[in-house]
């Protein structure tokens, strides 16, 4: 598939720049989770801390978007600390599976997963950790996935210059029919590329044009993870926002007030037929 060079990247935002963020017609009411799902988000197991993030990830109604099922083999991009872990690896314990995905870690340092996940075996039992190249990431073997996650990673791929990479990865993962969620910070349409970088904000039409040239459709967009109070152009960027907190000890109110980032959710689907 053709790889993108930055300048024409940057002609590329300039065309889509008229896209819009919403559309009725791609704005489907959310369903309601699953018993499954509501169980595993309700838990109260799940970390304190974690469960206080909820009002702002909203992770009952983003997984129901995406249409999981109990039944499904999910692998999450780059989970982090594992806060979806710990939804997800319980829900499909029984009867699906879940595959943690991360770079693997840069010299001197280290992933929490394989701790986390041997310290509580009733939850991450079965679930998998897989390592792939950050620079040329494989996600196992080909069209074995039902559904590839990743939630506020795509900015960062975006600044190494690499997602194209990555969405190339999701799609060879995917089994034909197969879903592709993406959760990230949302950038006001017509931003630079060069601000996208630093802001950790991306335009929808970026996302949207990234996942389309690796072949996957646009399925539809959700506004759960909206946050009209966030102007998306703080000093520090993102960060400057909750969780982060890379601000001033007198702005914490301020931005404690704002909340977390405002977020597209979007759902792909990788055609059936190729």
């Amino acid at each position: 598939m053709t790889r993108l060079s930055i300048p024409a990247l940057a002609l590329l935002l300039a065309a889509c720049a008229g896209t819009p963020t919403s559309s009725t017609a791609q704005q489907p009411t959310t369903p309601a989770a699953d018993s499954a799902l509501q169980a595993a988000v309700a838990d109260p197991g799940r970390d304190a801390a974690q469960r206080a993030r909820d009002r702002y990830r909203h992770p009952a109604e983003t997984l129901a978007f995406f249409g999981l099922e109990p039944t499904d083999t999910v692998i999450e991009i780059s989970p982090g600390s594992g806060w979806y872990s710990a939804i997800l690896a319980p829900y499909l314990r029984d009867h699906g599976r879940y595959i943690a995905a991360s770079a693997t870690p840069a010299p001197g340092r280290s992933s929490p997963l394989p701790a986390l996940f041997a310290a509580d075996p009733a939850r991450y039992g079965r679930a998998s950790l897989h390592w792939y190249d950050g620079k040329s990431p494989s996600l196992g073997a080909p069209a074995s996935a039902d559904a590839v996650l990743t939630f506020r990673n795509v900015h960062n791929w975006v600044a190494a210059g690499t997602a194209e990479a990555y969405f190339q990865a999701f799609f060879a993962a995917l089994k034909p029919g197969g879903t592709l969620g993406v959760v990230d910070h949302r950038a006001k349409p017509g931003t630079d590329l060069d601000t996208m970088k630093k802001s950790g904000y991306l335009t929808e039409a970026l996302v949207i044009e990234l996942a389309t040239r690796a072949g996957f459709v646009l399925d539809a967009r959700s506004e759960v993870n909206a946050n009209p109070a966030d102007s998306a152009d703080h000093p520090n960027g993102v960060w400057t926002l909750p969780p982060t907190n890379r601000h001033d000890a007198g702005d914490a109110e301020k931005y404690r007030a704002i909340g977390e980032s405002d977020r597209m959710t979007l759902r792909f689907r990788k055609p059936a037929s190729e």
